[in-house]
């Protein structure tokens, strides 16, 4: 029961925080919150101890629990990162995430090519089938977890501790895409042979060809879901 109470409360504070409901500077009390959510003051506790450690709130003594601004936020965190896929600035965020990933990605690849063992490299080739077996037959959630596993697994293939470590990243924003309707209702041939490109050329040792092919998909990504965001001016404030 804690932790469904827990994870009730944690989430819609979350939302409202980084939705901009309660806005940074607010301050908000323990008890209060334990009164409109009906929950223990344990259980509140153990909320703002996780909204702490997210940078959204810090505890001031004899003020109350104060909410600090998005710059404080460890944004990279999948939290924060589901939380602001679900508010009203998903687009800038679905921005952000799919310009990270056109960074990252295709560097991984050619990295897994030139570093992959060779079990992994062979995971990779038999996923990608998997994916397109799935993709071809319209099944989404299966599509999803297979996906996932296919990209996390490239992160991890790099050799690089930093690129697997944001393995959690990918996830929410294969996942937020997914729920925000942004997948078609089958994933096109093309994205399904490329993702069998880069797992051949991973097993292959091919580099170059690695790179390329996981760019194309990057490239595909950009322009299926760039028009979430169309428009959008970007809020991030370089000299702040």
């Amino acid at each position: 029961m804690m932790s469904s109470l827990h994870d009730r409360v944690l989430h819609d504070l979350g939302l409202r925080i980084v939705s901009g409901d309660i806005v940074s500077g607010s301050t908000m009390r323990a008890e209060a919150l334990s009164e409109r959510y009906d929950v223990s003051r344990s259980v509140v506790r153990e909320v703002l101890r996780v909204l702490e450690s997210l940078g959204l709130v810090r505890s001031v003594r004899r003020v109350g629990i104060r909410v600090l601004p998005p710059g404080s936020w460890n944004l990279i965190d999948p939290l924060v990162i589901r939380w602001r896929l679900a508010g009203s600035g998903r687009g800038t965020q679905f921005r952000s995430l799919t310009e990270l990933r056109g960074a990252l990605e295709p560097t991984a690849a050619e990295l897994a090519a030139r570093h992959a063992p060779l079990d992994l490299a062979s995971e990779l080739l038999s996923l990608a089938a998997r994916m397109r077996s799935v993709g071809r037959e319209g099944r989404l959630e299966e599509f999803l977890v297979l996906d996932t596993e296919f990209h996390t697994l490239v992160l991890r293939a790099s050799g690089n501790e930093m690129f697997a470590g944001l393995s959690g990243v990918i996830a929410e924003v294969l996942s937020g895409r997914t729920e925000q309707g942004l997948m078609p209702e089958r994933p096109h041939d093309e994205a399904l042979q490329l993702h069998v490109d880069v797992a051949d050329a991973i097993q292959g040792g091919r580099p170059e060809a690695a790179r390329a092919a996981m760019q194309k998909i990057m490239e595909r990504t950009m322009r299926e879901v760039e028009s979430i965001w169309d428009g959008q001016e970007r809020t991030f404030d370089a000299r702040s």
